[in-house]
């Protein structure tokens, strides 16, 4: 009963900011310990972000909205095998990153994340339909590096405990996923805006 309270609170997709990051952690100290009340506070906190990844993964609303559904029952299911609590969100993207990743094996699909154009301010010389063609010509992990960097603001430190890898590794996967962006970009002469 209390996984169907927690799904329907989840199908709306609106939020406001859950707390300082002092008051996360305690929560999910808390949720650790088997507290209800404190895990609907933490996924409360980060919902937006869960919905914003798996969106710009799965680009269609319903498939994001499951896929929150899902990763909540896995995060709820895992979370007291969360190392530390100050990594809570880092951690639950992760999560929605491999559950994307797994569905899109299962359709064995390419997706594109379109709000990454916005967010990045760098499309303002190419066409939407460019920047899409040239996304898809990327690999995953460079998607996956533009997506936490431009998309979802995190700092390198930050990605580097999403993926696992160094700091160092992360910066020039960056490098390389942006020159290859742009190359693409550039290959195809794009159109100014008016």
């Amino acid at each position: 009963m209390k996984t169907f309270c927690l799904f329907s609170s989840l199908i709306h997709i609106e939020i406001t900011a859950g707390g300082n990051g002092v008051e996360l952690e305690k929560a999910v100290r808390k949720a650790r310990r088997g507290n209800d009340e404190a895990f609907l506070f933490i996924i409360n906190t980060i919902k937006l972000d869960l919905y914003k990844t798996a969106f710009a993964y799965l680009h269609n609303r319903e498939d994001a909205l499951e896929a929150v559904q899902e990763v909540t029952v896995r995060i709820y299911q895992e979370i007291k095998k969360l190392r530390k609590e100050a990594f809570f969100k880092t951690w639950a993207i992760k999560i929605m990153i491999n559950y994307c990743n797994d569905v899109l094996r299962k359709r064995k699909h390419t997706v594109l994340n379109d709000e990454l154009v916005h967010v990045s301010g760098k499309a303002d010389s190419y066409t939407l339909l460019e920047i899409e063609d040239a996304m898809n010509q990327l690999d995953q992990r460079s998607r996956e590096i533009l997506t936490l960097k431009y998309f979802h603001d995190m700092k390198l430190k930050d990605i580097a405990i999403t993926l696992e890898c160094p700091e160092g590794t992360v910066k020039t996967w960056l490098n390389k996923a942006l020159k290859s962006l742009r190359k693409l970009l550039d290959e195809k002469g794009g159109m100014s805006h008016v």
